[in-house]
């Protein structure tokens, strides 16, 4: 089989939706179908799942979307509104690696920053709004996202399986230009984590949550991303130098993990940095992360509010 080949759709995600005259609800995506989950009913959103998980998924393992039913004329939101701790993990692949610095021959530990979940984070078909300067330099990292399903402390990597909920698709959206201040006044300040992760958007996710168990090994699920149709990042989750059960664990000894918590474990090669490529207004930005759906965004410009009143 070879490197990048697809391995076949999962089942079914949950997402967070809503329809008119309905407030939000969770539903199971299954190709481009969306459904209903008895066993959800009256749960608002994921998040709010999440914080049952124990409970309830033993009840969801054997579900069955087509058995349920339909759901029509529902939008689909970000699946996790809002996680309490967006956790990314930088320089996970060596190709990523030589293609920022220029060498990965060294020793790489995990690294983590963190993106303001409430303001960053979005869901499928809602747009990555950039600032007009562009000298922003506004890129992209498709990534896999695990999704915290039971708190932890210091979990040993060989446990970290049982807080896993499930997985999604993350893109890392980063302003390159910020991002090494020219007017640091010292080195510890030389970097910018806040200008260039954490803008408004940057943080997109979905289409849904796929259950741990119906990703029986996900560091072997193909990433394509593609801007406008074109392919820029084409790589595989085989190629983490970490594997998702050691960020887990390196995530987890720094600070408590909870329900609902995401973790993005990096990207690949193939950013627009070193190229010189960067998104634009009219862009539309598509991930695909094994069978874990189809994340999709456009691109907008920010417009000015200098000078408005409050």
């Amino acid at each position: 089989m070879a490197a990048h080949e697809h391995h076949g759709p999962a089942a079914w995600s949950l997402v967070t939706a809503d329809t008119a005259g309905r407030n939000t609800f969770c539903a199971a995506l299954s190709g481009d179908s969306l459904w209903e989950v008895p066993a959800l009913w009256g749960y608002p959103g994921l998040f709010e799942v999440l914080q049952d998980w124990n409970v309830l998924a033993p009840k969801l393992r054997s579900y069955e979307p087509g058995k349920a039913t339909p759901i029509f004329g529902a939008r689909i939101l970000a699946p996790v509104r809002y996680p309490r701790a967006v956790l990314c993990s930088g320089s996970n692949y060596r190709d990523h690696l030589e293609e920022m610095a220029g060498d990965a021959s060294g020793e790489v530990t995990p690294f983590f920053f963190l993106k303001p979940p409430t303001t960053t984070v979005i869901g499928p078909g809602d747009a990555i709004v950039i600032p007009a300067d562009e000298s922003q330099q506004v890129d992209w990292e498709a990534e896999l996202g695990v999704v915290i399903g039971r708190a932890g402390r210091d979990i040993p990597p060989e446990r970290a399986d049982a807080h896993i909920a499930g997985y999604t698709i993350v893109n890392d959206v980063s302003a390159r230009g910020p991002h090494r201040r020219t007017d640091a006044f010292h080195d510890a300040f030389a970097w910018d984590w806040l200008a260039s992760k954490g803008q408004d958007t940057f943080c997109p996710t979905g289409p849904g949550v796929t259950p741990e168990w119906l990703v029986p090994d996900p560091h072997d699920l193909p990433i394509v991303l593609t801007v406008n149709g074109r392919r820029e990042q084409t790589s595989n989750t085989k190629e983490m130098i970490q594997r998702v059960q050691e960020l887990v664990a390196a995530a987890s000894a720094l600070v408590t993990l909870q329900p609902g918590d995401l973790v993005a474990t990096g990207t690949p090669a193939g950013v627009g940095l070193p190229r010189g490529r960067f998104l634009r207004p009219g862009d539309l930005v598509e991930i695909t992360v094994g069978g874990l759906g189809r994340l999709h965004n456009p691109v907008i410009a920010r417009e000015s509010t200098k000078g408005e009143k409050g």
